[in-house]
């Protein structure tokens, strides 16, 4: 008899970097590039890059837009459902001219195709295919997954899998990596909730080669992957996450989750409350959503547009995300800085706390009142995307 799947949320304070290393050649590309001798019989192609190149691409945080569009050409059942690289699209060789629209209208985005290793001639295959297309900004990252794992990198499983894994009830720890309050908001069937900043090893089960599958909220949010390191790091030996998450999986079941309350008209804040007052933070009445630590959206963009000046926007983001794109007027403050940093905060107006999902904003709000800070803080419990310099909430 299987054991019924469980689900346990986790959530994480880290953001990973986006730094770009240039195509290297190691070892390993070094004998693809001596023809692939020993390797396999197929013709190399003519830009190998390594793990080091491919890993900002395939790490959470992934903005598919600004990072490589990377391609796994492997089968979807059999490889890529099961296990590929974070953040990749599954554009099948044998099928790559059925499956050609996948493909990016920009001739000039950088693409990286991978497969099985070196022994494995799909992406080769396919990125020569792809430049018969017009595509002039191709790699091929020949070491593909047993590189990737080799160099300590996670895969991820697909929405179908997960589908896969509930329907069969199998013997699974799926651990989702967002805050309680978003996941009290909507989790796949089952989900139990553990955020990272209170991970628990005695939650997890006793057995070291349980599979474990990490998610959180999307390709935006890197919680997922850095709770399925730390359980690396704990020895357990089949380590996924779903990168991309939730919102993927509610996607597909046309599940969207618990709408969000309407913002409130003129919903007295934490300030205006007797015995709370701050200064002029006491003449301005922040609108919050249901959960009265949440500024409702609409309010904050309202503000932000007219008069970003009323509050303190604290983007607690890492410093290279924040620099490639803010709100107006807002401090860059990592999360993992912020606590050295409360008593520096100003506190004659709201604190709004952001980042790209609301994950990172929430615990920075729970830092905040576990610290007893004075004032008022909120959560921007959004998804945030840059344009053009430029942050926003994405509609």
């Amino acid at each position: 008899m299987k054991t019924k799947l469980f689900v346990i949320v986790v959530s994480s304070a880290v953001a990973a970097g986006c730094a770009q290393t240039p195509p290297q050649e190691s070892s390993v590309e070094a004998k693809v590039a001596a023809g692939g001798v020993g390797v396999g019989n197929y013709k190399p192609y003519t830009t190998i890059v390594d793990y080091a190149y491919v890993k900002p691409h395939a790490t959470p945080p992934i903005d598919r837009d600004k990072n490589a569009l990377v391609i796994d050409s492997r089968p979807t059942k059999a490889r890529y459902d099961p296990g590929h690289l974070p953040g990749a699209i599954n554009l099948v060789e044998p099928l790559f001219d059925k499956q050609k629209d996948k493909l990016p209208a920009d001739k000039t985005k950088e693409i990286i195709f991978y497969c099985q290793g070196l022994s494995c001639e799909l992406s080769h295959s396919s990125a020569y295919k792809a430049e018969q297309l017009g595509y002039r900004n191709i790699k091929v990252y020949a070491g593909g997954v047993p590189d990737w794992e080799a160099n300590g990198g996670i895969l991820s499983v697909s929405t179908d899998y997960i589908d896969k894994l509930l329907a069969e009830k199998a013997d699974v720890v799926l651990i989702d990596a967002r805050p309680e309050r978003t996941a009290e908001k909507g989790m796949i069937p089952g989900a139990i909730n553990m955020p990272d900043n209170k991970f628990d090893a005695a939650r997890l089960p006793a057995d070291k080669k349980k599979p474990l599958i990490f998610y959180c909220g999307g390709l935006a949010c890197d919680l997922s992957d850095k709770s399925a390191h730390k359980a690396k790091a704990l020895g357990y030996q089949n380590v996924r996450v779903y990168a991309e998450g939730y919102p993927a999986w509610a996607a597909a079941h046309r599940q969207a989750a618990a709408p969000a309350a309407a913002p409130s008209q003129g919903m007295p804040s934490a300030a205006a409350a007797p015995g709370n007052t701050t200064g002029a933070a006491a003449k301005f009445v922040v609108e919050t959503a249901k959960d009265k630590e949440v500024i409702s959206t609409p309010f904050f963009e309202r503000i932000v547009k007219e008069d970003p000046a009323k509050l303190t926007i604290i983007d607690v983001r890492k410093i290279e995300q924040c620099r490639a794109g803010t709100w107006p007027g807002a401090q860059c403050i990592p999360l993992a800085e912020l606590e050295g940093r409360l008593a520096s905060l100003p506190k004659d107006k709201p604190i709004v706390f952001t980042c790209g999902t609301g994950a990172q904003a929430s615990m920075a709000h729970d830092l905040f009142t576990e610290k007893k800070m004075p004032g008022e803080a909120y959560i921007l419990d959004a998804e945030v995307e840059v344009v053009d310099g430029k942050a926003r909430i994405k509609k």
